[in-house]
């Protein structure tokens, strides 16, 4: 049986003689295997454990404490993930290397230019946590998995706030049109639609801080947290944003060898060398048939672990961020854009009857809602305008209410 280890040295396997295996054991197998001291290692289930900064924090995790328990009491079979926090440093890659290259070999510009891009891990990331609106997150979610059943990939731009203290909060995903296979996913970007989107955003006090997308079914069967197309599209749309807080996160649909199902959001931030490479053009954005998908190529060879290679495992890439959620001011249970059913005025009609008591600020609080009747008003005047009485929770003038009352009774 296949374990991955994630550690802040990236994603390692073992090999395990089957699930009956203990805790104590595998500390033994990875002793044997990645040269960790057994003392040294704290296994949990959870990928906050690589967030830990303390002996203390470490004492929060206390699944896999118990040296006896069996790896099957904790839902771990074949190909699944076990975090580790260990003390002390390693080689992880071999030997260093000798910086003057060898012998006689005389070193040019871009040599010297390689050897400064050193690939390491960052340990933190940038924001402190990223917490989802729990009706924004769960919309995704069933949709992907009642819908497309994780068949295909799925994406958004997810929007919200960044706290003072470097927390994020996402508070409505927008799903541009889209085309997902099982590998790939291509966002067919709508100048005139995301103008709309920034401006609700503007108006209701938040803007872009995130890209969320899906794994399919066939890509948990295979080896790495973020396939190098992946890797490749999350740099993109980070570097665009040019916002050192912005998080990418993933939602994977992951089943048991004895067939339970759960569904399960990871966040990460792309590290500042992965940016600055995208940025630089350094990294091969043609992906071959045959390609590794657990790395991304380099045009130039740059150093890992003391070695010129011109590979790099895409974990280096991936800082991992705290998930947390909430509850946030808006509403997801109007129609969701760009999906496989068309948005129509009967769905506008049928969203205003559901709670007709209610004030009409209260039931245009959806964005989705908000960005269906803004494709009718004025960018620049009306959007902001709406979206801002939604923000402040305040009377919407009347003649958007006559406005809004008159589209829904078209039908």
């Amino acid at each position: 049986m296949l374990l991955r280890i994630r550690s802040r040295d990236g994603l390692e396997r073992v090999t395990v003689d089957g699930a009956h295996v203990t805790v104590a054991e595998l500390k033994t197998i990875i002793q044997s295997q990645l040269r960790i001291p057994v003392e040294s290692q704290t296994l949990s289930t959870n990928q906050n454990l690589l967030l830990a900064k303390s002996p203390s924090d470490l004492l929060q995790f206390t699944d896999m404490a118990n040296p006896d328990r069996p790896l099957s009491s904790l839902n771990i079979s074949h190909g699944s993930i076990v975090f580790l926090s260990y003390d002390g440093e390693r080689n992880v890659r071999g030997p260093s290397f000798n910086p003057a290259g060898s012998f006689g070999r005389k070193m040019t510009m871009d040599d010297l230019i390689a050897k400064q891009m050193r690939v390491t891990r960052q340990e933190n990331p940038h924001c402190e946590s990223v917490s989802f609106d729990r009706d924004c997150a769960d919309a995704f979610q069933q949709y992907v998995n009642e819908t497309l059943a994780f068949a295909v990939k799925r994406g958004g731009f997810m929007y919200g706030t960044v706290l003072e203290d470097k927390r994020v909060e996402v508070n409505f995903i927008y799903e541009p049109p889209q085309q997902g296979t099982e590998e790939v996913l291509y966002i067919l970007r709508d100048e005139e639609e995301e103008k709309l989107v920034d401006a609700i955003a503007a108006g209701l006090g938040m803007k872009k801080v995130g890209f969320i997308f899906t794994q399919t079914i066939m890509q948990n069967k295979k080896d790495y947290t973020l396939s190098n197309r992946e890797v490749l599209q999350a740099v993109e749309f980070h570097a665009e944003c040019n916002m050192e807080e912005w998080v990418t996160a993933v939602v994977k649909l992951e089943v048991s060898e004895e067939g339970s199902a759960a569904i399960h959001f990871e966040a990460f931030q792309m590290s500042d060398m992965c940016v600055r490479l995208f940025k630089e053009g350094w990294f091969e954005t043609e992906i071959a048939e045959g390609d590794d998908p657990k790395l991304s190529k380099m045009k130039k060879d740059v150093v890992v672990g003391g070695k010129d290679v011109k590979e790099v495992d895409n974990d280096f890439f991936l800082v991992v961020v705290k998930i947390l959620d909430h509850q946030g001011p808006l509403s997801s249970t109007f129609p969701i854009e760009n999906r496989t059913t068309q948005v129509t005025m009967r769905a506008l009609k049928s969203h205003l009857n559901r709670s007709p008591s209610l004030p009409l600020v209260k039931r245009i609080s959806d964005f989705h809602l908000l960005l269906f009747l803004a494709r009718f008003l004025d960018l620049n005047s009306d959007v902001p305008a709406l979206a801002q009485c939604v923000q402040a929770q305040t009377a919407v003038p009347e003649g958007y209410k006559l406005l809004i009352n008159s589209m829904a009774e078209t039908v």
